[in-house]
């Protein structure tokens, strides 16, 4: 659930502090784990016998309240990288019984640390070994006395670059997560402060970091008008993005400050306002594994999930429309009739937008229904008894690869596509149903354009390391790290920082004006490095036309408004890779084909050489029977 915490040190008693919170609206507190007094009846001596059991801080509050209203913090004068070698042993023993204070009081709680420089790696050993909860991780959002050393004239190249290395938060939270194992336990919240203001790039890397919470200081709000206190316009737009990345919201103040209840208002609606809900919110960085439904039949809650969608099947019903008036002349209406040929009908959507888009164009038309699904097929028969059937309609239970028409068709409508374009194997099944089609005859859609781009998402990253599985299909086996990590997968993506724009990748044109068929492709594509990051893996989206210039997309630049019914792809790399501002980031992407099934092979070749991902479809093979 969302929250807005309140932080305030020098609040000696705890339960009054909680109080106070939840009087203002405040859903949670963050306090010093060596700040809490105990009640003063315990403090009183000689203690009774009824109390010798009950002196310890953990009874201030019961467990539920620990671990849902608290989130404790770590002393900020522990030093566990310093020099000094005295420091650092009594930094690490303070640490280690801080933890175990902290994992007494809540089981799998929150615990916070503040990072205070770039050097942090024994402190990330010893968090790692220990915490059991959440261990969330506090550092600046923005170092403005790092990112002025850019302007300086007076120091090389390489030393600026160092500079900036050491004075960007970002790389002390690289640098922590990497000695961390990039562990799935660690959360970041993020300071913001009163002076510059980064820049759009730095805020959008951030977001692709698992993100806990921003720390709001009071001081940064101002007094509108009506004298109620606001943030500054500019860092309402920065607020906007971390609220519709579904991040938390902590206010840092004093003990003094009589305004909290304003500032919990506000934030409370200034989340409603730009909250990011919509139905599919639940899918967000969830992996799974894509649909194959040439070798599967797809069950009804598919069918269903897919027909919600108005959008696609509007803009279908349009191409057909538009398809219809290009090859019937208003004054052949009367005398020419129109074969449309549907191809993997599924439930029927594509015929009813057939079907309209002949009433609405006032043209004859015959309608084929091919479909493979004898459980579909029986649903088909059912809608066309009761609906069409008045209507000049034929089903078939066929696959269309070996269909033999009664007639040649005019035109060919198909929704084969996958989060890739192809990765359903439209292009196989589009040129085995070409002999369906008139020589002169119009495919919907008639082109398909896959897309990538690099990325880097920790949430994903971790998301395909943490789950095991077992192999689809009937082939069942226990998968290691490295098959799984070789997977492609369909993700709503959320959590995720795009390192450079999508390029063009794949294209297919249906009808295939080639004699020899030949749907293998290889591609390299470069993208640029804008800000140090680490990449985790390639996006891959796709952009379809149904007919003339009636787009479908889920390419982000070009994305068909309100159109769920494809998620992106994901394809991960098996091991993260940091790069840096200004590196050429080089990919090399294939398809291959055999008789029995289709596959993406991948590999980056700079800045960095990987392996072949996926070799010879050894994880995620695309099957054609």
């Amino acid at each position: 659930m969302p929250y807005i915490c309140l932080l305030q040190e020098g609040n000696p008693n705890l339960p009054r502090f909680i109080e106070k919170a939840q009087q203002n609206n405040f859903t949670v507190v963050a306090t010093p784990l060596n700040c809490m007094e105990l009640p003063l009846e315990f403090e009183n001596e000689p203690l009774n016998e009824k109390h010798t059991q009950n002196t310890t801080a953990d009874l201030l509050l019961t467990a539920e309240q620990w671990n849902t209203r608290v989130i404790s913090i770590l002393s900020e004068t522990i030093d566990c990288d310093s020099p000094n070698e005295i420091v650092r042993k009594n930094s690490e023993e303070v640490l280690k019984r801080d933890i175990s204070w902290a994992e007494h009081l809540q089981y799998g709680g929150y615990t916070m640390v503040k990072l205070k420089g770039p050097n942090n790696l024994n402190l990330a050993r010893v968090l790692t070994n220990k915490i059991k909860g959440i261990l969330l991780v506090q550092i600046p959002l923005y170092n403005s006395a790092a990112a002025q050393t850019t302007w300086r004239r007076d120091i090389g190249e390489d030393e600026t670059l160092k500079i900036i290395e050491n004075g960007d938060s970002w790389h002390w939270w690289n640098r922590f997560r990497w000695a961390a194992d990039f562990n799935n336990k660690l959360r970041l919240v993020l300071e913001l402060n009163e002076g510059e203001q980064p820049s759009l790039d730095v805020i959008l890397r951030w977001l692709g970091e698992p993100l806990e919470a921003v720390i709001i200081p009071s001081s940064m709000f101002i007094r509108n008008r009506h004298n109620f206190p606001v943030l500054p316009k500019t860092w309402q737009e920065v607020l906007k993005m971390f609220v519709k990345a579904h991040v938390n919201m902590i206010v840092s103040t004093d003990c003094s400050d009589n305004s909290l209840k304003l500032y919990s208002d506000y934030l409370n609606n200034f989340r409603e306002m730009h909250k990011d809900s919509h139905i599919l919110q639940s899918f967000e960085d969830v992996l799974e594994i894509p649909l194959q439904p040439l070798y599967d039949n797809l069950d009804c809650y598919t069918y269903e999930i897919f027909e919600k969608d108005p959008v696609k099947y509007k803009l279908y019903q349009n191409a057909i429309e538009a398809a219809l008036k290009y090859r019937v002349k208003d004054d052949e209406i009367e005398d020419k009739l129109s074969i449309i040929m549907v191809l993997g009908a599924g439930r029927g959507p594509l015929a009813r937008a057939a079907l309209n888009a002949g009433e609405r164009t006032g043209r004859k038309v015959r309608v084929y229904i091919i479909e493979k699904n004898p459980n579909a097929i029986r649903t088909l028969t059912a809608i066309a008894k009761k609906l069409w059937h008045n209507k000049d309609v034929h089903i078939f239970s066929k696959d269309m690869r070996e269909f033999s028409p009664p007639e040649p068709a005019d035109i060919l409508v198909s929704e084969l596509l996958g989060s890739f374009g192809d990765n359903e194997l439209s292009p196989e099944c589009l040129d085995c149903a070409q002999k369906l089609l008139k020589p002169d005859g119009i495919s919907i859609p008639y082109k398909s354009v896959s897309f990538i781009n690099p990325v880097m998402s920790s949430k994903l990253y971790n998301a395909v390391r943490n789950v095991g599985r077992m192999e689809p299909f009937s082939r069942e086996k226990v998968s290691s790290y490295y098959n799984h990590a070789e997977n492609g997968f369909v993700v709503l993506l959320k959590n995720v920082y795009n390192i450079d724009y999508p390029k063009a990748l794949f294209e297919f044109v249906h009808p295939n004006p080639d004699k020899r068929k030949d749907n293998t492709r290889y591609k390299v594509l470069q993208f640029e490095v804008q800000l140090d990051c680490v990449l985790t893996g390639i996006a891959g989206y796709f952009e379809c036309w149904l007919y003339g210039d009636i787009l479908m997309s889920i390419n982000p630049p070009t994305h068909t408004p309100g159109m769920p019914s494809w998620f992106p792809m994901y394809f991960p790399f098996t091991e993260p890779m940091n790069v840096k501002r200004g590196d050429t980031i080089e990919i090399h992407f294939w398809r291959c084909v055999s008789k029995q099934k289709i596959w993406y092979e991948w590999c980056l070749a700079s800045p960095h050489t990987t392996h072949v991902h996926n070799l010879g479809g050894r994880s995620c093979p695309i099957y054609c029977t």
